[in-house]
Order: C-alpha cells, then sequence, then structure tokens
C-alpha cells in the first residue's frame, strides 16, 4: 500500500533576481520510475488555479510565464510529483510579489573615466524600468588607504561623478540600485564588487 505513496516536493521556493523569477524545489527520490512534476499559480485577483507551462516536466525548476510579469501581482505558487497514475500531495509557496521579493542585483558598470580630482562613472541599470519607477544609485567610495573612512553620495542619473578627489590617488567604490515604485515600495539591491582607479595628475 506504502508504494502507492508519493511524497510532496520539499524545499518549494521562488527564485527571484531582478524580476526574473522561477519556482525551484528539491526532487523526489523514488527506487523506480522517472519522476514527473506539474506547477499551479493562482493570483491574488482570481482565486483559481491555473497550469503554468510546466506539466508533466522532468525538471525541479519551473520559469515564470509572461503573463506573470506584472510585479505589482500577489501570486502563489504550487507544484506536485508525479509517477505514473499516482500524484503526490500539493506543495505551496507563500504569497509572492515580485516588487517585493525579488533580489536587485549592482547596476553594470559601463566604464570609468578618471580625471585629476574626480572620476567619472557610467552605469546600466540592472533591469528595464517600468513607468513609475524611480532608480537611485547608492555610491559608497573610499581612499584605498584608509578602508575604514568612507564616503556616500546618491544619485538618480546612470552617468555620475565621485568628485572632490585627491590627485594620483587610488579611490574604490561600490554602487548599489535602490527602486522606489509607483506604489511607494522601496527595495534595496546588493552592492557591486568594488572598483578601484587612480586619479590622475592635474
Amino acid at each position: 500500500e506504502s508504494s502507492l505513496h508519493l511524497p510532496a516536493p520539499k524545499d518549494v521556493m521562488v527564485d527571484s533576481y531582478n524580476f526574473r523569477s522561477s519556482l525551484r524545489w528539491s526532487p523526489v527520490k523514488v527506487d523506480r520510475g522517472l519522476v514527473l512534476y506539474t506547477v499551479h499559480f493562482k493570483t491574488g485577483a482570481f482565486n483559481q488555479w491555473d497550469e503554468m507551462n510546466c506539466t508533466r516536466i522532468a525538471q525541479t525548476e519551473c520559469h515564470f510565464p509572461w503573463s506573470l510579469k506584472e510585479r505589482c501581482w500577489t501570486v502563489v505558487l504550487r507544484v506536485r510529483a508525479e509517477l505514473g497514475q499516482v500524484a503526490s500531495d500539493w506543495a505551496e509557496t507563500d504569497p509572492f510579489v515580485a516588487e517585493r521579493n525579488t533580489t536587485i542585483g549592482p547596476p553594470k558598470l559601463n566604464s570609468v573615466t578618471a580625471r585629476s580630482d574626480s572620476l567619472l562613472i557610467s552605469v546600466t541599470p540592472p533591469f528595464a524600468s517600468e513607468a513609475g519607477d524611480f532608480l537611485q544609485y547608492h555610491v559608497s567610495y573610499w581612499e584605498n588607504a584608509t578602508t575604514t573612512t568612507k564616503k556616500e553620495t546618491q544619485t538618480s542619473n546612470t552617468l555620475f561623478k565621485i568628485g572632490d578627489l585627491k590627485e594620483m590617488t587610488l579611490y574604490c567604490f561600490r554602487i548599489q540600485v535602490e527602486l522606489m515604485t509607483h506604489s511607494h515600495l522601496q527595495l534595496l539591491g546588493l552592492q557591486s564588487v568594488p572598483e578601484c582607479h587612480t586619479t590622475t595628475i592635474s
């Protein structure tokens, strides 16, 4: 009798980076046969389960379809294991809201131009912004000799300057993005790895 029982998938979680989201779970182990998985979703607006583009798949990951790209929607997902005619119980996620729960990566650094008293920095946002978004770049920088004293500046421009620097000196900086959405949520992104440049001589 127990051979007919299939355990539900465990470690079910939404993995979301820069608003690209997918559902992941741990594989269900059985003695023989290939376990397949089916994923459903429902939104806060309609309390009704729908199929995602992941029905009877062998992978333990399912990417969100384009139809779920709205960042402010509340989405609940569920996945079950299937082996032949036998199906496990559903394993359900907590409600997921992309603009609250995604991880924002650091901006892409395009170029750094060193001058005698400043560094001119050009970045690209980590994701395509939507109407109503406001992006703020938090920049912390320090003279490499004195890593203890960091200075902070913030800007909403993708081209900006760190000024009042000493000439012929090595400076390092890190940047992180803060997103403010039209629904007034604030989301602080991951910091970039430190980047170091030496100012020129005047």
